[in-house]
């Protein structure tokens, strides 16, 4: 099926007609960043945090230390959500009801479980890390015995999940139109800056290419 099934859950209800529950593109705004907020309830409190992830097929990693509250609090519910959203523009328009933004962004719904086979568990953290930049694995040192089990994986299986984008103009009006206002939209992208090599490294050591090409696919 190359779309989720609309659900009382995943269902957008305000700007529904900016919805779509097509996986490729849902899975296109999931692989355009590795920032995600993931939100939970702890002592009837409401908490979201903002953490970083990877995506397999229809399961989404996430990683932190054997304590982390929001990872623990999770696979004891067994269900989360997480959020991603990439601001793509201001809207700016004469009237102060109609600014708004153009955007990209997903909910996504599904259960959880810790990763406890060793193998799936270090391919979730290449999974984490070449999401961030694609490739960088093979640049770095592992996790050795000590760090790889202080580590807390978690795989979040999309049961569910929508998206909604906006990606137009202003929308003022009628009767505003003739107004001496100006009205527009700024773009906006997010930039990668030339690569700062440690003070203390190895001047014999170069840039990698996935890190070379990640700023070069991202400036």
């Amino acid at each position: 099926m190359s779309e989720y099934k609309v659900t009382p859950l995943n269902k957008v209800i305000r700007g529904a007609k900016r919805a779509t529950y097509d996986k490729m593109e849902i899975n296109k705004i999931l692989d355009d960043t590795f920032l995600c907020h993931v939100g939970y309830v702890w002592n009837n409190q409401a908490i979201v945090i903002p953490t970083a992830y990877g995506r397999e097929g229809d399961t989404i990693y996430i990683h932190g230390s054997l304590k982390n509250r929001m990872i623990v609090n999770l696979l004891e519910e067994g269900k989360a959500s997480i959020s991603v959203t990439h601001l793509d523009g201001l809207i700016l328009a004469r009237s102060a009801f109609h600014h708004s933004a153009n955007y990209r962004s997903v909910t996504v719904f599904g259960n959880v479980r810790k990763v406890e086979d060793p193998k799936e568990k270090m391919s979730a953290l290449e999974c984490i890390l070449n999401h961030m930049v694609p490739g960088h694995w093979n640049n770095i040192r592992k996790p050795n015995t000590k760090e790889f089990n202080a580590t807390l994986v978690m795989a979040i299986k999309i049961d569910t999940a929508s998206a909604k984008v906006r990606a137009e103009g202003v929308v003022d009006e009628k009767e505003d139109h003739n107004l001496p206002i100006w009205a527009g939209v700024v773009p906006i992208k997010q930039v990668a800056y030339e690569p700062i090599s440690e003070s203390n490294l190895n001047p014999e050591i170069k840039i990698p290419n996935a890190v070379s090409q990640y700023v070069n696919d991202n400036s």
